[in-house]
């Protein structure tokens, strides 16, 4: 049994224990430094700010599995109707389908926000991310090489894009 929900202030810690693993063991995320309390804080305002959803999943004892949201893909005028999204699920619930779950409602809120375009900037290692994505309609869009430093060692992401109808 699942719920969705959208996120308050009260599942920010939750939200900022499932940034802080990824950081720590994954390659999801190009930062050495677990995130504060401090920068949830402000990080939750902007997206309150931009009227941008964070979405959750809590299992039957109310453990947030995972969140999903987006927000600005650059801060110029012009790009104001691209998104950036980004998905992350807790270590302990992945493999079992929620990734795919999480990006269909993305979609289908930037689509009720009147949103153009949705961009996923990946790991090009995350193939799991890779396939979710092309299975949900998103096509390649760039690859930037070796432009990421992490655990010893060069990176390279690849942009998927999906304009939506």
């Amino acid at each position: 049994m699942m719920t969705w929900i959208e996120c308050g202030p009260e599942h920010l810690e939750a939200i900022r224990a499932i940034f802080n693993d990824a950081i720590a063991h994954t390659t999801a995320l190009y930062e050495d430094e677990p995130r504060s309390s401090e920068f949830m804080e402000t990080w939750w305002r902007l997206k309150q700010q931009g009227q941008f959803p964070v979405i959750g999943a809590l299992d039957e004892g109310g453990t947030l599995m995972g969140f999903a949201t987006y927000g600005p893909f650059r801060p110029h005028p012009g790009y104001r109707f691209t998104l950036e999204h980004s998905i992350y699920v807790d270590a302990r619930f992945r493999g079992r389908g929620l990734g795919r779950r999480f990006l269909e409602r993305l979609i289908e809120s930037a689509q009720a926000q009147g949103y153009r375009t949705l961009i996923g900037v990946i790991d090009a290692e995350n193939r799991a991310s890779i396939r979710l994505h092309e299975r949900l309609g998103f096509s390649l869009c760039a690859t930037l090489h070796q432009v990421g430093f992490k655990f010893g060692r060069w990176l390279d992401v690849v942009m998927y894009e999906r304009v939506l109808s």
